[in-house]
């Protein structure tokens, strides 16, 4: 699934992997955070924690550990992490996801 090109012309984020690794197309409101991932190569997400989370996967596969649980993931999987719940990932190359952040500040738009 290709992202349409109006949602590739959302800002990026300034995260702290290499863009050539992972690309970001995101929307800010003063409620949160709506992010479009694009992984490129395979990924692994250490376990960390913040505020909550809600996601889909649109193309690929992730391997998500929430909360000492681990579930492989597909295309249409959806996933809800509580504020403060550990996670981590292992995502493939080619995966799509979008994720939306309680916390708007969660990542700084770049530029």
């Amino acid at each position: 699934m290709q992202l349409p090109d109006f949602i590739k012309n959302f800002p990026a984020l300034d995260i702290p992997f290499p863009e050539e690794t992972v690309s970001t197309h995101a929307i800010r409101s003063d409620a949160g955070l709506v992010v479009f991932f694009e992984f490129h190569k395979d990924f692994v997400l250490p376990p960390h924690s913040h505020l909550a989370q809600w996601g889909t996967l649109l193309d690929g596969e992730i391997e998500f550990t929430i909360n000492g649980e681990t579930n492989t993931l597909g295309p249409g999987a959806v996933w809800d992490i509580p504020s403060g719940v550990e996670h981590g990932a292992v995502i493939k190359a080619g995966s799509k996801a979008i994720d939306v952040f309680e916390e708007a500040d969660r990542y700084q738009l770049r530029g």
